[in-house]
């Protein structure tokens, strides 16, 4: 396909990423009612399994010359068990963090499930610079590209060695004692939180979007080579590097995220995030756009200071959002379609302004827009920090 229409192609890989993320919320509704049935330790595990199954499995997939349409269609049946295995994660790890934090550290005890994804950005990117660096062109696409969804069988066993570690804590007993808490029915949720439900998906699709674009878009965009119908053209080992190295700053700014939050309240934080993702975005996509490295890697840096922003307070936030009789899946559902609105398609439809317009200056027009969604919404929060989350425990 791509050889034949490069922009389709490079649109329906997209479209195969963003599809995966409908099936979030019902990972994250299934998790949790499974987690109430078969315990948290169970769950847990199976779905770090299931993920590290599913992503394994991709590196081994024939390609689309030996099976035809058939590659895409596994392909995307491997993405939607990481969309599902993703669902059911992110929302017990905030809540793990955020309820056994003291009141007046929340915001940075929040951060560190946050900073699993900057932290992954760099893995990730730095084992492709590193393959990039020592393959040629054709052996990476040949075989290259296949080895980091191999090493994640790896992951597995260590993930598998971590978990074990964690469930024996005094933490997770007490989250079994709580199980009925966990996963309260869904018409419960929506008949007394909606409104809280709409608005921490509002919060996050503008944080999603950018993100998804750093992690996924611009290190494409920028090292497409002209002959291919790119438009910079830099070459892709550099690229890669300097995507990493901002990948640490999306981690430090993660972390100093909530640190400020815990001084300058939830909502304050996520506004002056968003206001710097705003007016960054249109200068991103000109520095990028001048094909010198040095630009694209400020660009991008720069990025993310308002990334860890409107990141790091998240957990907390989300948190003291919700009531405890129903925080599980609030805090789940909300996030889960926040990234559903927001990351999900953002490439897709960024390669599809691209390629009807021929200018980046429309895609950063699309990221403003979303990030000033964002911004609307978490300034219609009433401020959460210090809220009671109406623990027995640890209080």
């Amino acid at each position: 396909m791509a050889a034949d229409n490069p922009a389709l192609g490079q649109i329906m890989a997209w479209a195969s990423l963003g599809i995966s993320f409908l099936f979030r919320p019902l990972g994250a509704i299934i998790a949790g009612h499974l987690g109430d049935r078969i315990g948290r330790k169970k769950m847990l595990v199976l779905t770090l399994i299931l993920m590290g199954a599913a992503t394994s499995l991709i590196g081994l997939l024939p390609n689309y010359a030996m099976i035809g349409v058939g590659a895409p269609i596994l392909l995307t049946l491997l993405r939607i068990l990481q969309g599902f295995s993703a669902g059911g994660e992110w929302g017990g790890a905030a809540l793990l963090s955020v309820e056994h934090a003291p009141i007046s550290k929340r915001g940075i005890f929040g951060a560190y499930p946050q900073i699993g994804v900057p932290v992954g950005m760099i893995l990730a990117t730095g084992v492709i610079w590193v393959l990039t660096t020592v393959l040629t062109a054709e052996q990476f696409a040949s075989f290259g590209w296949r080895i980091p969804f191999l090493f994640s069988v790896v992951l597995v066993f260590v993930g598998y060695y971590i978990r074990r570690q964690v469930e024996e804590s005094p933490v997770f007993a007490e989250l079994a004692e709580r199980k009925a808490e966990s996963s309260a029915p869904l018409g419960t949720l929506f008949k007394k939180n909606t409104k809280e439900v709409v608005l921490s998906a509002l919060i996050f699709i503008g944080n999603n979007a950018v993100g998804y674009m750093i992690i996924a878009f611009f290190a494409a965009y920028a090292s497409r080579p002209l002959e291919e119908g790119g438009s910079v053209g830099l070459d892709r080992a550099p690229v890669l590097l300097a995507t990493t190295l901002a990948s640490f700053g999306w981690l430090v700014f993660t972390m100093w995220g909530g640190a400020l939050s815990d001084k300058l309240g939830r909502v304050r934080t996520f506004q002056i995030g968003y206001v710097l993702l705003i007016v960054w975005l249109i200068p991103t996509f000109l520095m990028i756009d001048m094909a010198n490295i040095w630009m694209y890697g400020i660009g991008i840096f720069v990025l993310t200071v308002g990334m860890g922003l409107s990141y790091g307070p998240m957990s907390a936030m989300y948190a003291e959002m919700f009531p405890v009789e129903v925080r599980y899946s609030g805090v789940s559902i909300g996030y889960a379609l926040g990234a559903i609105l927001g990351g999900a398609f953002a490439p897709t439809i960024a390669e599809t302004l691209l390629a009807e317009t021929g200018k980046s200056i429309s895609i950063a027009i699309y990221m403003i827009i979303v990030c000033i969604i964002s911004l609307i919404g978490v300034s219609l929060v009433k401020e959460t920090k210090g809220n009671d989350l109406g623990l027995t425990k640890h209080h």
